[in-house]
């Protein structure tokens, strides 16, 4: 009988020191005496002003763009992306080749209908551009000036998105230059006692960075 009451103060006890003992939970452990060692690199912060450019201190992004805003291509020169230049002298050559071309049939159109207008009687031959001579009638060379304005406006748009993703490449590649993408990286979970509120510690799970070797 003795032995029975003995035996069930113990199973009392354990049961409260187990309710009041800190339930096990899983935790990133960075630092401290009870965390898992991190193997990291050091890489440089590309937010810090350590190039200079004309004798002022700016960061690696905002030099990289404003190479590239200067003269296309120079800021994928500056961050070693060689390979991206024919992309950036085709691009930009494709649409400024179609802004030309726009530009200058607009200009003739232009410059007939205002001939036809000065000289109310004067033949679609004796016109000084070359494709508006081709037309039939004033209505075609009219009709001419507002398809070529259009597309030629559109060319400038387009222009300009392609300069604008030029600038923004750079920028960002300069970013992602120190930034690890590499599979040397993993992520472990080990078991772990840590800190709980009273003396005893309590049982969890350490998140850990390792570098594969």
């Amino acid at each position: 009988m003795f032995a029975f009451r003995f035996f069930s103060a113990a199973l009392l006890l354990s049961g409260l020191s187990l309710c009041h003992a800190p339930a096990a939970r899983a935790q990133v452990v960075t630092e401290g005496p009870d965390s898992v060692r991190i193997a990291t690199r050091p890489v440089a912060d590309s937010t810090r002003r350590t190039e200079r450019l004309l004798g002022l201190p700016v960061t690696r992004p905002q030099k990289a763009a404003l190479l590239a805003l200067a003269l296309p291509g120079a800021g994928q020169i500056y961050n070693h992306r060689y390979w991206k230049l024919p992309l950036v002298y085709g691009g930009l050559g494709g649409v400024g080749y179609g802004l030309f071309f726009y530009q200058s049939r607009y200009r003739q159109y232009v410059d007939g209908k205002n001939q036809l207008l000065d000289n109310p009687g004067m033949k679609l031959s004796d016109l000084d551009g070359k494709e508006v001579r081709l037309e039939t009638s004033a209505a075609n060379v009219e009709r001419g000036v507002v398809f070529y304005r259009r597309n030629r406006d559109t060319f400038i748009a387009y222009t300009a998105l392609v300069y604008g993703i030029t600038v923004l490449d750079a920028l960002v590649d300069a970013h992602l230059r120190d930034f690890d993408i590499s599979d040397d990286l993993s992520l472990r979970l080990d078991p772990a006692l840590l800190p709980g509120r009273g003396t005893m510690p309590g049982a969890g799970l350490a998140l850990s960075l390792h570098l594969k070797r």
